[in-house]
């Protein structure tokens, strides 16, 4: 049996400017590297044992994932495009403040997040099931058993959840968040509802 572990990546620069990064590949913040060494200890002292690590290509997944395959002093990360972020069209580089105004009707707003869902040149939360879906394939195609961590983004973080659990995306993201340096467990063995291994109130896109 598999057990896949999803982890967010710690704050980057985009993050604490308020832009949208989508793709964009920035680095991770001094509170973003604290915040992955913080996992790396949560992890830790969960005592998990993991069969790989894979990330994200962006640096601040990879940078995340480094920091807490050191921690646990086992095997590098290795790169999984498909666990890259949405791409987030004619919104890449935008403040997260104008979505309303550029993106409205076609958004849903939540007390936190406001996300937008077909702008110019982005994939839709549609598109990122099937690629969550593909992620899942490959995963369950190259393990057979153990526990796997995915360390990932926020969008395409919640699609893996939602397609793991066989969710509507649109029920996944009014209620459900996935902040930073957050970890998630989807195993046959905890239902949606227990997914949060352990949460941080960071809330950022």
């Amino acid at each position: 049996m598999i057990q896949i572990f999803l982890a967010r990546h710690g704050q980057d620069e985009d993050n604490v400017r308020g832009i949208l990064n989508g793709q964009r590949n920035q680095a991770l913040t001094a509170l973003g590297i604290q915040q992955a060494e913080q996992s790396a200890e949560h992890i830790k002292a969960s005592a998990l044992v993991f069969e790989a690590v894979y990330s994200s290509p962006l640096q601040r997944a990879h940078k995340t994932a480094e920091i807490i395959t050191n921690k646990l002093g086992i095997a590098h990360p290795i790169i999984l495009d498909t666990l890259i972020e949405r791409d987030f069209g004619i919104m890449t580089g935008k403040e997260t403040k104008d979505i309303e105004t550029i993106c409205a009707p076609e958004i849903i707003k939540t007390e936190t997040i406001t996300y937008f869902l077909s702008p110019e040149g982005a994939e839709t939360f549609p598109d990122l099931i099937k690629r969550a879906q593909e992620v899942l394939r490959e995963i369950n195609k190259r393990h057979q058993e153990g526990n796997i961590l995915l360390v990932t983004h926020g969008d395409i973080g919640k699609m893996i959840y939602a397609a793991y659990y066989n969710l509507e995306w649109q029920d996944v993201l009014a209620p459900f968040h996935f902040g930073n340096s957050e970890l998630l467990i989807l195993s046959p063995d905890s239902s949606a509802d227990e997914a949060h291994f352990f949460k941080n109130k960071q809330y950022n896109l």
